[in-house]
């Protein structure tokens, strides 16, 4: 059985369509995708701005509402507790926020704020909280003596692990990363991924990897959705979308990934080039008049692909 299991979900937002309109008009900020997560492995979840990933993310861990679908998560139907009206944030799932910067109160001193689950969840005494935020810190690399201190006495790498030492400290089963690394510079960056890394072996984590980076994805995760205006265009293992990518959309954003030879590059600015007329005078083979992507069409393996006129999954 996976840790976690989604089946179409759906997240929908409504506003009105028009200054005069009392009539509501649904966003599908995610419209129907399904994909499950096992026990130690990290799941990626890849876009551009606006695609639904972090909207997805945030409905697993019920920071959004569900519009329709399931949420089974260790076993429980999350999604059935929610529509009987309980707020449920269960403790076997943590996240990691984007920003290290306004993730943390600044008024906050780095006790409270590791402390903020466990004070949630867990009854300790002073004293044993103490020890085990000490102890939290120790395990992500941060020292006891600054327990005291703000925020803004630590540099961004730091402030991440304070964001993941809190994160850990209810000994989750699933962390939700949305873009953990993306506002900290690049040597950082793979301090922390590496770091993150290590935790998960460590502690048996099963990470949801929400990125824009594929070069990133490709380092970290084992299955990958891809996706574009809140569906999926592709789903595979790592090895099958950077191997055979089937969507143009995907191509699109493996050609985006940097290279360092000269000769590497001029190729893939050539290949940039192809991509993007193919995107345009082919445009129907991938998306539909709204333009959304069509239903995923079995490639072989784990590997899916929307394409025109299937039956989809």
């Amino acid at each position: 059985m996976a840790l976690l299991d989604i089946k179409d979900l759906k997240v929908h937002f409504y506003g009105r369509s028009g200054l005069l309109s009392r009539k509501k008009k649904p966003f599908k900020a995610v419209d129907g995708i399904s994909f499950c997560i096992e026990e130690g492995q990290t799941y990626g979840l890849v876009g551009e701005s606006g695609s639904g990933k972090t909207t997805t993310g945030r409905a697993i861990i019920g920071l959004n509402p569900l519009t329709s679908g399931n949420i089974t998560f260790n076993g429980r139907d999350l999604t059935m507790e929610r529509r009987r009206g309980k707020i449920t944030f269960d403790r076997n799932i943590g996240m990691i926020f984007q920003d290290p910067y306004s993730s943390l109160n600044p008024k906050k001193r780095v006790l409270d704020i590791v402390a903020e689950p466990l004070r949630n969840f867990e009854r300790l005494s002073p004293k044993k909280e103490l020890a085990k935020v000490q102890q939290l810190l120790a395990q992500v690399g941060i020292s006891a003596d600054s327990i005291y201190k703000y925020p803004h006495e630590f540099s961004g790498g730091q402030r991440q692990r304070i964001g993941i030492a809190r994160a850990i400290a209810l000994k989750p089963k699933l962390i939700i990363a949305d873009e953990p690394v993306s506002a900290l510079d690049l040597s950082v960056q793979a301090q922390v991924l590496n770091f993150m890394k290590d935790i998960q072996k460590e502690l048996n984590l099963s990470y949801l990897f929400i990125s824009h980076d594929l070069g990133i994805i490709k380092h970290m995760c084992d299955q990958i959705g891809i996706m574009y205006r809140g569906r999926y265009v592709e789903q595979g293992s790592s090895d099958e979308l950077f191997s055979n990518p089937q969507h143009i959309y995907t191509k699109r954003l493996l050609s985006a990934i940097p290279v360092k030879e000269p000769a590497e590059r001029e190729k893939r600015a050539r290949e940039r080039e192809a991509i993007a007329e193919e995107f345009q005078t082919s445009y129907h083979r991938y998306f539909d008049q709204e333009g959304l992507a069509y239903p995923l069409q079995h490639i072989a393996g784990t590997h899916y692909a929307a394409a025109q006129g299937t039956g989809g999954r």
